[in-house]
């Protein structure tokens, strides 16, 4: 009996994409912007609760820049330095909360908030 492949169904681009943000961290955010990219392109074929992981992952990288931008402007009088590690560490508990989801074939439980 052989088991029919379902593209949909597929969560090791999901994950790849959570791995490439965390790798982020380490290449300054060149795989993240991949990673993003990779996910406006694998969104429309996805399955529904695939799909909400997609999006999931692109608010990652959009609300990700707006806070990079603010530490960025922090910066400028001296307490930028503060925030960013804030921002890592926002980034890792999305994406562990992302993983851990994916890996459960469960869409993320709050994949519109700003938080986690």
């Amino acid at each position: 009996m052989s088991q029919t492949y379902l593209p949909e169904q597929d969560t090791r681009v999901a994950q790849i994409i959570y791995v490439l943000y965390l790798a982020g961290l380490i290449t300054g955010s060149v795989t993240t912007l991949i990673g993003a990219i990779m996910a406006y392109v694998y969104r429309g074929d996805a399955a529904p609760w695939l799909g909400e992981h997609y999006r999931y992952l692109i608010r990652t990288f959009w609300i990700g820049a707006l806070y990079g931008i603010a530490a960025f402007m922090l910066g400028v009088i001296g307490i930028g330095f503060l925030v960013m590690p804030l921002l890592a560490l926002w980034l890792i508990v999305r994406c562990v909360i992302g993983l851990k989801a994916v890996r459960a074939d469960q869409p993320p439980a709050k994949p519109g908030t700003w938080l986690w």
